[in-house]
């Protein structure tokens, strides 16, 4: 446990190092302050906008949350004598914690901090097989964990990169949300997918992609990772494994094992597009929790987006996404595609 109560969890790749047992020594005020009942008008908690018909989280006191620290005050660093940090033990492999700064806290959901590499100076892309083969698993113990918390309805495990993203840490890491609610994309694909009356239609998905073959990135044996054909961002894959799955935990040791190689290979690419780090999301679609009409349809897969457009453009969302929905993307999809082929 961290000094405030919150748990810390260490996925180590050797045994017997003890991490786990090193004590925060910091003196950490209460906890940030819990929701408020859904309905409720305090600075905590969700609202429905019966407009949209969609929930909105209402979470006032991340205004408070760290901001870009200097390099030799990350939080998110290994501790040292003089600074202590998140993370007690004074290395790490792969660590989880509860966020000091969450959008949503139990009992209506909760918010984790994955860190990936205790190196502040490197990137998932600069990872080793091994190292992503470790926060898969930690993504897939997480979501089984908190998938088993009451009334959680969707696991979403994410990494944000790039000032351009809005990223508040430098430091390598991911995070992990689990909603009390089915967030408004996945309702949709769900919705899609119990209306495709033509049998599966992510199977179909992935069949058409694979047999046009223009818009694929990259494959390997378990895994294939292809450009959508009504692309919304300039820059945009999605990573499927060959044999679908609804969620990470379903995943065989194979496709586990098979996911790190070609995931870097694709992040490589991005950050070759320009010669230049890429400003990304990365973002894993689960089936929700509970709903087993929706499991048995659902193809757990990875989007990979990025808002670059051009070597110093960004893509900003304006008058017509923002405003209405409606998607322009200034790259064809196609082309998107053979440029990262040939990155």
């Amino acid at each position: 446990m961290l000094a405030d109560g919150r748990e810390i969890i260490y996925f180590d790749e050797a045994p017997g190092l003890g991490r786990a047992q090193v004590a925060d020594t910091r003196p950490l005020g209460p906890r940030a302050p819990g929701p408020a009942l859904p309905h409720g008008r305090a600075e905590w908690g969700t609202r429905w906008d019966p407009l949209a018909g969609e929930w909105v989280v209402i979470a006032a006191a991340r205004q408070d949350r760290t901001f870009l620290p200097p390099a030799d005050q990350c939080p998110l660093d290994p501790s040292r004598p003089g600074h202590p940090t998140e993370i007690p033990a004074d290395s790490y492999d792969v660590a989880v914690f509860e966020n000091r700064f969450p959008s949503l806290a139990e009992p209506l959901g909760r918010c984790e901090v994955v860190c990936f590499t205790s190196d502040h100076d490197s990137s998932f892309a600069a990872l080793s097989p091994r190292r992503v083969r470790t926060v898969l698993e930690a993504w897939i113990d997480r979501t089984e964990a908190l998938s088993a918390l009451p009334g959680i309805r969707q696991v979403y495990c994410f990494e944000n990169r790039g000032e351009e993203i809005g990223v508040t840490l430098h430091h390598p890491h991911g995070q992990i949300y689990a909603f009390p609610f089915v967030a408004p994309k996945l309702a949709q694909m769900v919705a899609q997918a119990a209306a495709y009356a033509d049998g599966n239609l992510f199977d179909d998905l992935v069949a058409s992609e694979v047999s046009d073959g223009v818009r694929v990135v990259t494959r390997n044996e378990h895994w294939i990772a292809f450009v959508p054909q009504a692309a919304r961002w300039p820059y945009e894959v999605r990573i499927f494994p060959t044999v679908l799955v609804p969620d990470l935990p379903v995943l065989s040791p194979a496709a586990r094992e098979a996911f790190g190689p070609l995931y870097l290979d694709v992040l490589r690419r991005f950050d070759a597009l320009f010669d230049r780090p890429a400003p990304y999301i990365a973002a894993w679609h689960q089936a929700p929790v509970g709903d087993d009409g929706a499991r048995s349809r659902f193809a757990a897969h990875l989007q990979v987006l990025s808002v670059r457009r051009a070597a110093g453009k960004l893509k900003y969302l304006a008058g017509t996404e923002s405003g209405m929905g409606v998607w322009v993307n200034d790259i064809v999809p196609e082309q998107a595609a053979q440029r990262l082929r040939e990155a």
